[in-house]
């Protein structure tokens, strides 16, 4: 699945003049006049680095070095630091809002490619979005990091990542993906000043977002006012793994004892939409399945749950049957009936290689 299915498609997508086409639909067409994001090419730079790590295939680097130097060349404003939203088909800036989520994924891609490369150049653009981080998000007076900002770093009225989302000062969800950042960059530049910031971002995340039936609370105001919205299963089952994974690789052991028994909770939270034929209810998109396998594959690595390794095996079996495009890829979703929703894209801002390709090497791994 990782090579041919997954790996092989994105492939496919690279654009010979520099980084990766921004769109193809259901079909795989590709349109070559999409925008393209910036989530989308770190996640690409992230999934072909980490999966040359694991196969040792030089094609694999070439791909994400092709991603990595066109997220230098194209993403980093020259002129303020820090990551834009978009560029358009040409690279040229787009939307030049300065997403927390964006800088994250931007230091989360950048420091895999270090590891895998050996480059300074992209481990020193890892640092740098650090820095901004901590000058321009961190909020000294709350805790936690502001959401979105301007291109020059002042604030925004509209602070929101997608057009499914509430405007809110702080989410759940670019807290999340900043301690996997902070945490994958502390691999390649171990500091006190970044173990310190990123602990208690996994404090935060197994703690105070966490609601009383067991689930993650998604939106905040800037004082940490929870802002009222439905659970999302598929955030509480992947936060239960990776807030572990991140205190592994801080190499700290009494974090992970404590963190522990909170991301039981939160898998469990999760696996509450999990029926017994490894189908969930309410035909989530694709990267819920994909988070569903990895957190049950943790809870039986970590809590020496038997059941959970079935509950993965049942999950990962129905999406080879279902949610896999022979084609390539795999569909975003599926409608009520079953059949896939040809509404929605091959690849895209939201549809990358990052959920399925960290899923399948979580298998290989296991």
């Amino acid at each position: 699945m990782l090579e041919e299915n997954i790996l092989g498609y994105w492939t496919g997508l690279r654009d010979p003049a520099g980084g990766f086409f921004g769109e193809a639909d259901f079909r795989g067409a590709i349109h070559p006049e999409a925008p393209r994001g910036a989530v989308l090419c770190a996640r690409i730079a992230w999934s072909f680095s980490a999966s040359y790590l694991s196969l040792g295939r030089k094609e694999y680097l070439e791909a994400a070095v092709w991603a990595g130097d066109y997220f230098l060349r194209h993403f980093i404003d020259p002129l303020y630091g820090g990551v834009f939203w978009s560029v358009d088909a040409s690279g040229q800036p787009l939307e030049c809002k300065k997403q927390l989520y964006a800088q994250a994924f931007g230091i989360y891609g950048l420091s895999e490619l270090y590891l895998a490369s050996g480059e300074e150049r992209y481990r020193d653009a890892a640092a740098s979005l650090y820095g901004i981080i901590e000058k321009h998000y961190a909020d000294n007076a709350f805790g936690g990091y502001t959401e979105a900002l301007a291109r020059d770093f002042s604030s925004l009225k509209d602070m929101s990542l997608s057009d499914k989302d509430i405007n809110a000062d702080k989410t759940m969800n670019s807290h999340l993906h900043l301690a996997e950042a902070y945490a994958n960059l502390y691999r390649v530049l171990p500091s006190e000043g970044l173990r310190k910031a990123t602990v208690p971002l996994l404090e935060l995340l197994t703690s105070r977002m966490v609601d009383q039936e067991g689930h993650l609370l998604l939106y905040f105001t800037k004082d940490w006012s929870p802002l009222p919205c439905r659970p999302s299963p598929g955030h509480d089952i992947e936060t239960s793994w990776l807030a572990l994974e991140c205190a592994l690789a801080l190499g700290d052991e009494s974090l992970f004892e404590e963190l522990r028994p909170r991301c039981r909770r939160l898998a469990d939270a999760g696996n509450t939409i999990l029926r017994p034929d490894g189908s969930l209810e309410g035909n989530p998109e694709w990267w819920v399945y994909a988070e569903t396998v990895v957190g049950n594959l943790w809870l039986a690595r970590c809590h020496g749950e038997t059941s959970a390794r079935e509950r993965a095996e049942a999950t990962l079996e129905y999406i080879f049957n279902n949610l896999v495009d022979p084609s390539g890829e795999w569909y975003w979703s599926l409608l009520p009936d079953g059949s896939p929703d040809r509404s929605q894209p091959k690849a895209g801002f939201w549809k990358c290689p990052y959920h399925n390709s960290r899923m399948c090497l979580e298998l290989l791994r296991d």
